[in-house]
């Protein structure tokens, strides 16, 4: 992967959270109200935010 890449954290319609790149980050239309955070500069610090959410209980663990 690219190492200017920025990650997003995106709340799926079951709880749970995906990590994806901005290039497969999912279309939103006007009126969604779904969840994401972001942009990460890492994966990894991406990763270390998805094990925050899930403590303070904003996602499901998978």
């Amino acid at each position: 992967m690219n190492d200017a890449t920025e990650w997003y954290i995106v709340k799926q319609p079951e709880g749970h959270c995906a990590i994806v790149p901005q290039a497969d980050l999912p279309p939103t239309t006007e009126g969604e109200t779904s969840q994401k955070w972001g942009p990460f500069a890492s994966q990894g610090e991406a990763i270390a935010r998805r094990v925050g959410l899930i403590r303070a209980g904003k996602c499901q663990p998978l």
